[in-house]
């Protein structure tokens, strides 16, 4: 997410690195700067004129430290001012402790809410939540068989009814979550090709019948300025709870994200990057705004590697590393769990420094299907004991993996430098992991 908007704020950054000191002229050389990474990005001309305001205001006045460079003030600023912009904290969903939550999706055609409406109810079964989702699109073909589709592929239950309107669909969806005792109701409504009068009011009527919990709208993240216009127009109307960036991997500039909690005072409450299921993140505004400066997001990528990992598989690793015993079959185990954690990509924009370098590059996802079948056609004994890997057992292994014997000379390499690594980890006890050469460098120095 936000390829093109980090790369141009990293080469602001690092003109005023290269300054010695924080003046007037350089405030606003840097001001400029940023206001046209802004606009380019597509964020609403308003919501530009604020927050240059803002970090004008803050690198003119007293909040300034005097003691760092000219460079790590301004980040530090624009840091803050991001923060401010995208919500300052995460809001939450309002689950109802004594009821069923009902969740109602509203937005234009095309935004993404069917997806969505799955990934989400993915997500909440991860919380220990028992999610069903409601077909109430019945203008868009073939839009309740592919909630029915979606919902089998990932084992959650979709209620749908043939020949009703989306508000009877609603009602019995809610009598139907009640009678299977599911605590989360999820409505795909229809969506809007223009915000009409006829199609909003039927939206309407949908949530005076269930009385919804929480209405999400659904913006498509590549529109830019038009889902900033369509979020006041739907804020008009049903005056919605918060709202979802949806298609934020594709050509997205960032400016829906930016703009949105400005212009609508609705907070973002997730954004989608992928289409699969599980491609949704929550929208924690201080994280996006450091993976924004490229500064990373390591607690978002040590959240996603907990969700991969086993307890009793992180045990039983620690206890290799302690005996220095890393081998082949643990290698295959690690690389599994970073396939689960997601895009890789996306899990190295989240490492401080790596975000602006990553910018404007493609990672190839297939070298970890390549590596995985190298390291299967292995017999257990030769994962076990990679010494035994001699000329014919690597040819054997290439054949068998549809690679060559220098893609399995190179990866035998890179197992030996990571085996070398882990083996030097196992000296350090937990007690002593702070000792380690980054145990005690800063995770966001600003």
């Amino acid at each position: 997410m936000f390829e093109e908007i980090i790369q141009k704020f990293d080469r602001v950054i690092r003109k005023l690195r290269s300054t010695g000191k924080l003046t007037d002229r350089n405030i606003d050389d840097s001001m400029r700067e940023i206001r046209r990474v802004l606009l380019d990005a597509d964020v609403h001309y308003s919501v530009v004129g604020d927050f240059i305001a803002g970090v004008r205001a803050k690198a003119l006045g007293q909040e300034v430290i005097r003691s760092v460079t000219p460079g790590q003030q301004v980040v530090k600023i624009v840091y803050d001012e991001l923060v401010r912009l995208l919500g300052s904290r995460h809001t939450p969903l309002r689950m109802h402790p004594a009821a069923q939550t009902v969740i109602m999706l509203v937005g234009l055609q095309g935004s993404g809410k069917t997806t969505f409406a799955v990934k989400l109810g993915v997500h909440l079964r991860k919380h220990g939540h028992y999610p069903l989702l409601a077909a109430c699109d019945v203008v868009r073909p073939a839009a309740v068989e592919q909630l029915a589709i979606l919902g089998k592929s990932v084992d959650l239950p979709v209620f749908s009814l043939e020949n009703a309107s989306p508000v009877a669909i609603a009602r019995e969806a809610l009598a139907e979550a009640k009678t299977r005792n599911l605590d989360v109701l999820i409505l795909d409504t229809a969506g809007r090709l223009h915000v009409a009068e006829t199609p909003m009011e039927e939206l309407v009527e949908i949530k005076r019948a269930v009385k919804p919990t929480d209405i999400l709208f659904v913006a498509d993240g590549m529109t830019g300025q038009d889902a900033v216009r369509s979020a006041l127009a739907f804020r008009e109307r049903l005056d919605y709870d918060g709202a979802v960036l949806t298609k934020m991997d594709g050509d997205a500039r960032g400016g829906a994200a930016l703009s949105i909690r400005a212009v609508t005072g609705k907070s973002i409450q997730f954004v989608s990057s992928g289409e699969k299921t599980d491609a949704l993140e929550v929208f924690h505004p201080e994280r996006v705004a450091s993976r924004i400066l490229g500064l990373g997001d390591v607690v978002s990528l040590v959240e996603k590697a907990q969700q991969a990992a086993d307890a009793g598989a992180a045990a039983a690793l620690a206890g290799k590393l302690k005996k220095r015993s890393f081998d082949l079959e643990d290698f295959l185990e690690q690389l599994q769990h970073i396939r689960k954690m997601g895009p890789l990509d996306q899990l190295l924009g989240m490492v401080p420094g790596l975000g602006r370098k990553m910018a404007g590059l493609s990672v190839d996802e297939r070298s970890l299907v390549r590596v995985e079948a190298m390291v299967r056609s292995m017999t257990v004994e030769e994962r076990r004991n990679p010494a035994l890997l001699n000329g014919s057992r690597r040819r054997r292994i290439a054949l068998g993996s549809g690679t060559t014997v220098q893609d399995v000379n190179q990866l035998l390499k890179q197992f030996q430098t990571m085996q070398t690594m882990m083996k030097r980890m196992g000296q350090f006890g937990p007690a002593r992991l702070g000792h380690l050469p980054f145990g005690n460098q800063p995770l966001l120095n600003v």
